[in-house]
């Protein structure tokens, strides 16, 4: 079988990034190509198919940003490492990466796909950042601001992100959770699992629950702090929970191992960001929580809001109040609130699985092969 080089961050635990995660089900359900996946010296093979390349030093890629020996590393083995019938690259393009991807791809005359993991800033000249034989975007608004860019639509391809399938939770099991995190049982629970800096999110979400009319109610915010920065924007929120007399009533969760047991348990899950910023256009947190059933709040004008399109998501203003009143009417129409769960998870499930996307892919890789 023809072999696929996925160039990535190291594909190993924990399963924290959703760019190393896209590339981990895709190559792992891929079935009529052999994957090769970048991992870290002395790592196992996390797929238990194809193979792992050991590209990276012991410690390296663990936080979101690559350091310069990771890079070095990578374009080393894309120059002198053993070949492969297609490169995959997946990270956001940025002028030395695609510059790098480029020349290292025509030095070795091998076919090649990128994957657009994030959308670089409005600023950015998509154009110039283009360097594969087949940009691969994950929605209809990035794809739409390739072609307003002036790229043509037959060098891009939309396929969207995957997720692995998760269970959909029974009501006893909820109840076992919400004890085990020690959580009310039968006060709503609100839950934002996105970014503390940029998009608005946190801000909107914090505002929306302090205008929300259930007292009893219960905020989560389970949030990565990935800068410096993380630290002073969560103190910022938490004075504005102290003033509005809400602080009582959310709990910083932060980094949590038990990210699927919080959103299962969860009523709401929220992230109605004004902007994808350094982020997937579908949030995998977003498709995660869909297929366990749970009602999903995204912003409008964001690629997320595609998600709402179908049935599966609801998409709202992106202010506080408009999310309070969002969850006020899905709280007083319990089975349109399970119906909603209900076609968010077939939604997944139909359109998200990691095998159908992983076909898609196959299917681009088969067409890009002959022209060798």
């Amino acid at each position: 079988m023809p072999d696929v080089l996925f160039v990535s961050k190291p594909v190993a635990p924990p399963w924290n990034d959703s760019s190393k995660n896209l590339v981990r089900d895709v190559a792992g359900n891929l079935a009529r190509h052999t994957p090769i996946v970048m991992g870290r010296v002395g790592q196992m093979n996390p797929l238990g198919i194809g193979r792992m390349v050991p590209v990276y030093a012991r410690g390296s890629g663990t936080s979101f940003s690559p350091r310069l020996r990771d890079n070095l590393g990578v374009l080393t083995h894309l120059l002198l490492g053993p070949s492969a019938d297609v490169w995959h690259f997946f990270f956001a393009p940025n002028p030395k990466t695609s510059l790098a991807g480029k020349l290292a791809a025509r030095s070795r005359r091998i076919p090649t796909v990128h994957t657009v993991c994030s959308m670089p800033p409005p600023a950015a000249a998509l154009g110039k950042l283009v360097f594969a034989d087949v940009t691969v975007v994950l929605s209809r608004l990035a794809r739409d601001r390739f072609v307003s860019e002036g790229v043509h639509r037959d060098a891009l391809r939309l396929i969207p992100p995957c997720v692995l399938p998760l269970a959909e939770p029974t009501r006893a099991r909820r109840s076992e959770l919400r004890v085990k995190h020690r959580l009310p049982e039968s006060a709503p629970v609100w839950i934002y699992p996105g970014d503390l800096e940029h998009g608005g999110g946190a801000s909107i979400t914090v505002r929306g629950f302090a205008a929300s009319g259930r007292r009893d109610a219960v905020l989560l915010m389970a949030c990565r702090e990935k800068t410096a920065k993380a630290a002073g924007a969560r103190s910022a929120l938490i004075e504005q929970t102290q003033r509005w007399g809400i602080h009582t009533r959310v709990r910083w969760i932060g980094e949590t191992p038990y990210i699927h047991e919080l959103l299962a348990l969860s009523d709401f899950v929220l992230l109605p960001n004004r902007s994808p910023f350094a982020k997937m256009d579908y949030p995998l947190v977003a498709l995660e929580a869909m297929c366990m059933a749970r009602p999903v709040l995204l912003g409008m004008g964001t690629p997320a809001a595609e998600l709402a399109e179908d049935g599966g998501a609801i998409a709202i203003e992106t202010d506080g109040e408009a999310l309070a009143e969002a969850i006020e009417k899905l709280s007083s129409d319990t089975g349109g609130c399970e119906a909603l769960g209900r076609r968010a998870r077939q939604l997944t499930l139909q359109k998200f699985a990691p095998r159908l996307v992983a076909t898609a892919y196959e299917e681009l890789y088969e067409r890009l092969l002959p022209q060798r």
